[in-house]
């Protein structure tokens, strides 16, 4: 048993171990994130927004699960792997003006902006939660959680 972050709060659960940044959820929620943007958001963009709108949406999306990824090196300096998470956390907040201009703007997908949107907020609240929670992870056999 071992903590797990459910609906933004963290409880008690099975805790998987974590072996590289891989096994973190928010990484793999992040990735997924981004496909669907690259994939289903920036095709649809109108062209007057092919390089503007689409090249934000296209480096925020793909920075978010890499300062993830670069972070996780520095798991061991708690203070550079929280400001590695903060970094990823402020991208996560940067796609939702992107993502409503998608939507409100260009009359994207309303559906698969809203998810988007959604997705971007948990990713949010993962990585805040993972920022300030890493030291009580670190203590319990160096396990997290796969919900983070």
């Amino acid at each position: 048993m071992g903590l797990k972050l459910r609906n933004g709060r963290l409880e008690m659960g099975e805790m998987k171990k974590i072996h590289t940044y891989k096994d973190l959820d928010v990484y793999q929620r992040s990735i997924n994130a981004a496909k669907d943007v690259l994939l289903r958001v920036i095709p649809r963009l109108p062209s007057v927004e092919k390089y503007d709108l689409a090249d934000q949406l296209r480096r925020c999306c793909k920075s978010i699960p890499a300062i993830i990824a670069e972070g996780y090196a520095k798991k061991h300096q708690p203070k550079a792997f929280q400001k590695y998470l903060e970094d990823a956390l402020g991208g996560s907040n940067e796609m939702n003006p992107h993502l409503v201009f998608c939507r409100d703007v260009y009359n994207l997908e309303k559906e698969l902006c809203n998810y988007l949107l959604e997705e971007y907020e948990i990713i949010g609240k993962q990585l805040y939660n993972l920022r300030k929670n890493w030291q009580v992870f670190g203590k319990t056999n160096n396990s997290l959680t796969s919900h983070l």
